[in-house]
């Protein structure tokens, strides 16, 4: 893979989940009844940096949670070994059913993620709505999938990849680059 571009730096990516958290304040007329739910691996810490921010500007502990969809994935061909599904399991430590979810991820791309992390939602309860988050939206979809709050909309070929970079998983300075395949 061959790098092409710094996109977004560290400040950026603030900037952005600052925008995003004000977002979605604003479309939920505040925090009550809201819960944050990260994708894992990147989705987490993003979570984690809008529940601080929605904290500093409402004043309020929104609930955060975390999923790890293998299990839900439908274009994953072998998990495991023995070809079994790996079951991993989801930390939401609250109940969600009448609640606002907002499910959070890095990229959102074909979309298959994202319908793995609402199958599994649903699994947990009935929430009000489900909402997404992402910070960057770079198209290609497969699913008609749409995100309510996007930190940057960078367009890419088939050919290009993002990469996320975030020191709380990566041990690095936060970035958001764009490779050529």
């Amino acid at each position: 893979m061959k790098k092409k571009a710094d996109l977004l730096d560290r400040a950026a990516i603030n900037r952005a989940l600052t925008r995003i958290a004000h977002e979605i304040l604003e479309k939920n007329k505040g925090g009550d009844d809201l819960v944050l739910v990260g994708i894992k691996t990147r989705g987490v810490p993003i979570t984690k940096r809008l529940q601080e921010k929605i904290n500093k500007i409402e004043n309020i502990d929104v609930p955060v949670g975390e999923l790890d969809i293998t299990l839900y994935r439908d274009d994953l061909d072998k998990v495991t070994e023995n070809e079994e599904p790996d079951l991993k399991a989801a930390n939401i430590p609250t109940d969600i059913n009448g609640k606002k979810v907002v499910l959070l991820d890095d990229v959102l791309y074909t979309g298959r993620t994202v319908r793995a992390a609402m199958d599994a939602v649903m699994d947990l309860g009935r929430p009000a709505q489900i909402q997404l988050a992402v910070l960057v939206d770079r198209g290609h979809r497969e699913l008609p999938i749409r995100a309510d709050y996007v930190g940057k909309n960078i367009p890419t070929s088939e050919k290009e990849i993002i990469m996320v970079k975030l020191k709380e998983v990566d041990n690095t300075e936060d970035t958001v680059s764009i490779f050529e395949k």
